[in-house]
């Protein structure tokens, strides 16, 4: 028997023995009206959309990257690190023809890694980023405690030392950037801050009167303040007036709900509409939330700004690999040049350790630890 109501099916097996055995409803969305036969037919193989069979699972079990995506979820983690560890999962059990992780051990893991290290060249940071991936599917997904994974050996990263630009090379990158890339520029540069954060940027997050942004969750989930520059306050405030156009537009259009963290738009169902809460770099198109689905205006792709600098830094004649973290290196270098404290940078920066901050002395503009080349110093 079926009984149909809109897209909803629920399906039941014929009578058996003067009993009626019936299956949970299952809700597949047929697009026509089903058939005797074709329900034997869906009872053995499942729904199909298109020319794919899709595959039926208990309610209670749901797929395991679903699983994935839910935990992380649940720990607040990026979209960016959600993507990355499903990713990474993804290939994990394709290495192994799509057996599931229950199944494999410490040995194919090991296997795996060295695959990425050796076959592939991967960078130690990358390998690092998959071991990572693994350890928070066995561990936080499936319930299984990893004293093996914990024991194989993390890729040692090469120390690198920052890139980091003289103060006549970064005015003239920045020198070649132009309209909204050239006040983000200004403000990496001139704030310390990551790319990410400058696009995260709310409005209720610059205060001019104080001169100070604050930036919300920051790396490591943490708030810190840092410096408004008085050299971008004009430009700042005109950037303000046509985020604000844009956002009337939207209002006006139906839309201007703006993402909000941590369930604050349930509990402040308004909130998401006020001008308060806009980005102050929004995107130039709305789209479509990855995780809700909801149609609104995210914050500018930081992958257009890349762009813009990378060319900038071709334009400018640099042959330094400088990159928009680049400007955050040279905010911090600048700084201890003029004499600024290290504690003070160390805050500015958001560091946890003064440890991390301390990298920024090996390269200050004092060439070679301060030495006086002997070529320089009266020698043959």
């Amino acid at each position: 028997m079926i009984v149909r109501f809109s897209r909803l099916t629920i399906c039941s097996l014929p009578k058996r023995d003067g009993k009626q055995s019936v299956l949970h409803p299952l809700v597949v969305g047929l697009a026509a009206e089903t058939s005797p036969e074709s329900t034997a037919s869906f009872l053995k193989t499942g729904p199909k959309t298109g020319s794919k069979r899709i595959a039926m699972t208990a309610p209670d079990s749901p797929r395991l990257l679903a699983r994935v995506r839910d935990k992380i979820r649940l720990k607040h983690y990026s979209i960016r690190t959600e993507h990355v560890y499903v990713d990474w999962i993804k290939r994990f059990i394709w290495f192994y023809g799509k057996r599931h992780p229950v199944d494999l051990g410490p040995n194919e893991v090991e296997a795996f890694l060295t695959d990425l290290a050796v076959a592939r060249g991967v960078a130690a940071s990358t390998q690092n980023q998959a071991k990572s991936a693994l350890l928070f599917l066995y561990k936080e997904v499936l319930g299984i405690e990893l004293p093996w994974l914990e024991r194989i050996d993390r890729a040692r990263a090469p120390t690198r030392l920052p890139v980091v630009l003289t103060r006549e090379e970064a005015a003239a990158v920045l020198g070649q950037l132009h309209g909204v890339h050239g006040l983000i520029g200004r403000l990496l540069y001139g704030t310390g801050m990551r790319i990410m954060e400058a696009m995260r940027l709310r409005v209720q997050d610059v205060d001019f009167g104080r001169r100070e942004i604050l930036i919300r969750d920051g790396k490591g989930h943490k708030d810190r303040v840092t410096v408004l520059p008085r050299a971008v306050e004009s430009s700042l405030r005109k950037q303000l007036d046509e985020a604000r156009k844009v956002h009337r537009r939207d209002l006006a259009a139906g839309f201007g709900n703006v993402w909000l963290p941590y369930a604050l738009a349930r509990k402040y169902p308004r909130a998401g509409r006020e001008w308060i809460w806009q980005h102050v770099f929004p995107a130039a198109a709305r789209s479509r939330d990855p995780r809700t689905g909801v149609v609104r205006r995210q914050h500018l792709s930081d992958q257009a700004f890349q762009r813009a600098m990378r060319q900038a830094v071709r334009d400018a004649g640099l042959t330094k690999p400088a990159t928009p973290h680049t400007l955050r290196h040279s905010f911090a270098t600048h700084l201890l040049e003029s004499g600024y404290d290290i504690r003070t940078v160390q805050e500015l920066l958001g560091h946890i350790d003064v440890s991390t901050t301390m990298i920024y002395t090996h390269v200050l503009n004092r060439g070679g630890r301060g030495v006086v080349s002997p070529l320089d110093g009266g020698g043959p």
